[in-house]
């Protein structure tokens, strides 16, 4: 960001803050591109770039009411997208570490016919397995592999200890097992 620049995103951001919805509009376009310019200068084109710039648009905009107008506006924006962006860069390389890009599992596939359909899921099998299961074990399981919520957060959201909701989702893994024809139901 310029120093003109600079000068502009806090002349904006002062009538954000005394309620000029254009001045704000104006403002997040200005964001837009300088939080853009910021993410590729440090990391290249990366596949997360919006995610970045979404995250940084929505930090600034919780954050707006904290910025001084007595400051400079740009040390202020850039310390929150240097936050925001390594939150990204660090969520995207968890969910790298667990998946596989497609063009690594066609590289590395062995078509196998054996006749049966042992890869398809019965996605009705599925939803009727998980509806059997009482509710707060259904929406513990449901947390951790359909929302990617963590355990900490479903422990506080049921007022339960991390344990108690690994055990809880390990019984529940196993009950579903059973009621798709997986595991012996006594194991359950």
């Amino acid at each position: 960001m310029t120093e003109h620049d600079d000068d502009h995103a806090a002349a904006l951001m002062r009538a954000a803050q005394q309620g000029n919805q254009q001045a704000y509009a104006d403002l997040l376009g200005l964001l837009t591109t300088a939080a853009r310019r910021y993410v590729r200068s440090r990391s290249g084109d990366v596949s997360w770039m919006d995610d970045a710039v979404q995250e940084i648009l929505i930090a600034v905009h919780r954050a707006r009411h904290t910025w001084n107008p007595a400051r400079p506006f740009a040390p202020w924006f850039y310390a929150i997208a240097a936050h925001r962006s390594v939150d990204v860069f660090r969520r995207a390389h968890r969910v790298g570490q667990r998946e596989t890009v497609p063009e690594d599992l066609e590289r590395h596939a062995t078509p196998v016919d054996d006749g049966s359909d042992a890869d398809t899921v019965d996605m009705e099998a599925v939803r009727a397995a998980l509806a059997a299961l009482p509710a707060r074990q259904r929406d513990i399981i449901e947390g951790l592999k359909l929302r990617d919520e963590s355990v900490k957060h479903l422990a506080t959201r049921h007022g339960m200890s991390e344990s108690a909701v690994k055990v809880m989702a390990h019984r529940g893994y196993k009950r579903l097992r059973a009621l798709l024809g997986n595991a012996p139901e006594d194991e359950a």
